[in-house]
């Protein structure tokens, strides 16, 4: 594979994720990930902060689609309907993945430091999910007990 074909960014994911799986997290070197991409190490670095934010490429997406499915919801739709409503968005962009959202979420429930940047991707979802039931008029606790529901229903379903 070339370094100038198009999606460096979807191949950099994939061979990352593969290689996690093949060697473990701790024992994958950015450089194998560069190699096995076609690609180089200064493309990953334009593209990912650091390796561990290869797994969490999508949580912008996410965040956008959940928030937007929120804002969405009918204005007489209860908190509880809007966030469900962000579920189902959820759902549809994590089936679009098929078993590559096991692969990784194995490759995080293995690494401490893959946990914890979860954890914080996860904490910015809620945050975020709380802003758009507040933009609707939810007042607190409410709006963040909602979405720290929500959140607790993606852990669930992300080790499903």
């Amino acid at each position: 594979m070339g370094r100038w074909e198009p999606n460096a960014r979807g191949r950099l994911e994939q061979a990352a994720l593969e290689l996690y799986v093949e060697r473990g997290y701790e024992q994958t070197p950015v450089a194998e990930i560069t190699k096995r991409a076609g690609l180089t190490e200064r493309t990953f670095f334009r593209h990912f902060a650091d390796k561990r934010e290869v797994l969490f490429a999508g949580s912008g997406r996410l965040e956008e689609l959940c928030v937007g499915a929120v804002a969405a919801a009918p204005p007489t739709a209860s908190p509880m309907e809007a966030v469900a409503a962000a579920l189902d968005a959820a759902a549809g962009a994590f089936e679009e993945r098929g078993d590559l959202v096991g692969l990784r979420q194995g490759v995080i429930d293995a690494n401490a430091e893959l946990r914890e940047r979860e954890l914080i991707k996860l904490a910015a979802l809620s945050g975020a999910l709380a802003d758009a039931l507040r933009g609707r008029g939810v007042a607190e606790p409410a709006a963040e007990l909602t979405a720290e529901s929500a959140i607790a229903v993606l852990k669930v379903a992300f080790r499903r």
